[in-house]
């Protein structure tokens, strides 16, 4: 049962709120700037910065959610409030050049996932359930985007982001779910490769890893 929030928890909301909007809308601009000065493409700044947010603002507000609250309520809200957001301007046209892009609104599925994914945990009575796939999304994913645009300056699936991710997922995994975790964090590294049209890995990933933590100790694999 989801229980009601409490004032502690619309405090820490708040303070969690402010700080993606401060990593998403002050930080990222000001990263963007940088390295578009050091002669870094648009396109590669961009990159980057999706990478950023996914750390830290998806991964580091994952790792906070168990600590800091019982309730689901006011999650909901900021993930709603964030996945209107990010989707308006794509509406609109007026993009926050620094992050997002035309072509996708993969940012939007990003929040959309971590808000189902945690959502699970808390009506399981597990949060880390929830929190495991979201950090494999959120850090995960963002190693392996940022060991790739090192290499490449550009997008691209390379198999040596995945072994990057593979180096955090499968011993975060392990440390909070035990051997489960671990084939969790090693599938979702594999998961992360797979992008289909809209379907990209900020969905593949969590749902795979996801479906692994919760389906193996059912089987007793």
């Amino acid at each position: 049962m989801i229980e009601p929030p409490s004032p502690e928890e619309a405090l820490y909301t708040a303070l969690l709120m402010i700080w993606v909007l401060f990593v998403s809308l002050v930080l990222t601009r000001w990263t963007y700037r940088a390295m578009i000065r050091r002669g870094l493409s648009e396109h590669v700044a961009v990159y980057f910065n999706r990478k950023i947010i996914h750390i830290l603002a998806g991964g580091l507000v994952a790792m906070l959610v168990p600590l800091l609250y019982e309730s689901y309520v006011l999650i909901l809200v900021m993930v709603l409030i964030l996945a209107i957001g990010n989707y308006y301007p794509h509406r609109t046209g007026k993009l926050y050049y620094w992050y997002q892009v035309k072509e996708n609104m993969f940012e939007v599925h990003f929040i959309v996932m971590w808000g189902l994914v945690m959502l699970f945990g808390f009506l399981v009575g597990n949060k880390w359930l929830g929190v495991v796939p979201i950090m494999f999304m959120s850090v995960g994913d963002g190693v392996t985007g940022i060991v790739r645009n090192l290499l490449y300056k550009r997008r691209t699936k390379a198999f040596v982001g995945n072994l990057a991710m593979m180096a955090f997922c499968i011993p975060f995994g392990y440390a909070i779910l035990g051997q489960v975790g671990a084939i969790a964090g090693f599938l979702a590294s594999l998961a992360e490769k797979l992008e289909v049209g809209w379907l990209d890995d900020n969905i593949t990933v969590p749902l795979i890893s996801l479906s692994t933590v919760t389906l193996l100790p059912i089987l007793q694999i």
